[in-house]
């Protein structure tokens, strides 16, 4: 992973998803990468609030769902252009999660997470039973296709994997730039710990509320997107189990990482593609491979690597300092006698 680090190796994996349509020829694929780059999206926002501020947040695939139907409500009943709906996703997703982070983040821990976990069941039944306005368990049919210029629409496999991939890239670097900040920092502190951070001059509400918002505002982007991607849309969407698929994304590649979650959230849904074969059975072998990893790697794959990294780092500083100080060559010609030929 020595070639992943710094700018060298994101342009690596940026050239890697330009590439990858033309290496696969098979659309079904390109629709799996898709939804993965989705997901991926939604879970950076998750790793920001989980990872970075030490806040498990269990509704937010419920916040996901409810950006992707913004985009569905606002583009199929009021035929409200594709892009403005899509920037009104993330808009009112984080409004909705305004008066909640109010709420929530005043509670820790467990409790904050059970609190978030009873949001979101409130959520999916709001999706369920409000059929007026989210057309109920029919779900929402005839979802436009985003447009581009000139009258350009992504309805292609190909061209859709490109959108897609662009707003990763993009959501991936505006992170990487918040997390590497002092803003960053800051919620890293809270994380480490509340106290601390508080006696060192930090408004716990306000980075905490922050830190919420603009988790929510990625899982609304991201829902809005994937309801321009699949153009149909049910209550599923704002199921728990998607927020548990998520966390075991951060989880596996490394939780409190910008790489872990993306190869998380790449990875673990082509190793469900290849375990296919096993067709019901295919859990049996998924379930135990994941609790593996959790139990001997559990910083993840970034995670753990950049443990390694410190430590070996560590043990060579202490080399280095224990080190005995070499001896000083004696330049001075000897005294008392001369040299012969």
């Amino acid at each position: 992973m020595k070639y992943l680090e710094g700018r060298i190796g994101w342009t690596l994996l940026v050239l890697a998803g330009l590439v990858f349509p033309f290496v696969t020829g098979n659309d079904y694929h390109l629709t799996v990468m898709s939804t993965a780059y989705i997901f991926a999206l939604a879970t950076l926002g998750l790793n920001l609030i989980t990872g970075y501020t030490g806040q498990f947040n269990l509704a937010h695939s419920g916040f996901m769902a409810l950006g992707a139907y913004v985009v569905g409500i606002l583009t199929v009943d009021h035929q409200v252009p594709f892009w403005i709906a899509f920037a009104l996703s993330g808009v009112i997703t984080a409004l909705v999660g305004l008066p909640l982070g109010f709420v929530s983040l005043r509670l820790k821990g467990h409790y904050f997470s059970i609190f978030t976990l009873c949001v979101g069941y409130i959520m999916f039944l709001v999706i369920e039973k409000w059929e007026s306005l989210t057309h109920g368990t029919v779900g929402i049919i005839g979802i436009p296709a985003p447009t581009g210029f000139g009258g350009y629409v992504f309805d292609q496999p190909r061209a859709l994997y490109y959108l897609v991939f662009a707003f990763l890239v993009v959501g991936a670097f505006v992170m990487h730039r918040i997390v590497t900040s002092l803003l960053g920092r800051t919620f890293m502190a809270i994380r480490n710990s509340d106290e601390l951070a508080e006696s060192l001059g930090i408004n716990l509400a306000r980075n905490k509320l922050l830190s919420f918002l603009l988790s929510v505002f990625y899982a609304g982007l991201a829902g809005g997107l994937y309801a321009g991607f699949v153009r149909f849309l049910g209550p599923d969407l704002a199921g728990t189990h998607h927020t548990f698929e998520m966390t075991t994304f951060m989880l596996i590649g490394g939780i409190g990482t910008i790489l872990g979650p993306l190869l998380g959230a790449i990875g673990m849904p082509w190793l469900s593609q290849h375990l296919q074969f096993l067709q019901e059975y295919r859990y049996v072998v998924f379930g135990p491979l994941i609790i593996l990893l959790v139990i001997f790697v559990p910083n993840g794959i970034v995670g753990s690597y950049l443990a390694w990294k410190a430590r070996r780092a560590s043990n060579e500083a202490k080399k280095l300092a224990a080190a005995p100080a070499a001896k000083p060559v004696n330049t001075t010609a000897p005294q008392g006698g001369a040299t012969h030929a």
